[in-house]
């Protein structure tokens, strides 16, 4: 099996190449993503904890799911098909907010990326993929806000530099 391509993107989100995406990784290139947020009626967020044996974050709690789009592939297609791949379900989801960064991992890894927020709505329990997810809870926003400052360890780098930057931002659009 081929590795998965990521779209490579110039500070416009304007794509300039494609590439596998453990050398872009290695080489900290910038690269398009996103991260999906999905609510219940009880203004809850869904996380996810990442499965244990994933190549950077294992075992961290995050948004609900996230990935990288394929080439030609919106936005919003990338992240129901991501959704349904990681947690078993789709829903209607809406394009928020956009930004960059970069965080480098204790493996030599670095995620430089253009994240896509997307938000959607969803009362059911997922049925996770144990390949990617290894659980699931729902908390509100503030309880997560609040436990992500006494315990960041548990917290992976992009989800806190959603929060930090956007938290109000995901709570009124939502």
């Amino acid at each position: 099996m081929t590795e998965e391509q990521v779209i490579l993107v110039d500070e416009n989100d304007n794509q300039i190449g494609l590439m596998p995406k453990m050398e872009a990784h290695e080489k900290a290139l910038l690269h398009r993503a996103f991260s999906v947020f999905i609510f219940n009626d009880n203004n809850e967020l869904m996380l996810q904890q990442r499965a244990m044996h994933k190549y950077h974050s294992p075992g961290l709690w995050t948004n609900t799911c996230c990935s990288h789009q394929r080439n030609g592939e919106t936005n919003l297609q990338a992240g129901k098909r991501r959704l349904q791949e990681e947690m078993g379900f789709v829903t209607e989801l809406k394009e928020s907010t956009s930004f960059i960064y970069k965080a480098p991992f204790d493996n030599g890894l670095t995620e430089h990326e253009y994240d896509h927020v997307m938000i959607g709505s969803y009362n059911e329990d997922p049925i996770i993929n144990p390949d990617e997810a290894a659980d699931w809870k729902w908390m509100p926003l503030e309880g997560v806000k609040v436990d992500m400052a006494l315990n960041p360890q548990y917290y992976t780098a992009w989800f806190k530099i959603i929060f930090e930057k956007f938290y109000e931002f995901i709570n009124i659009n939502k």
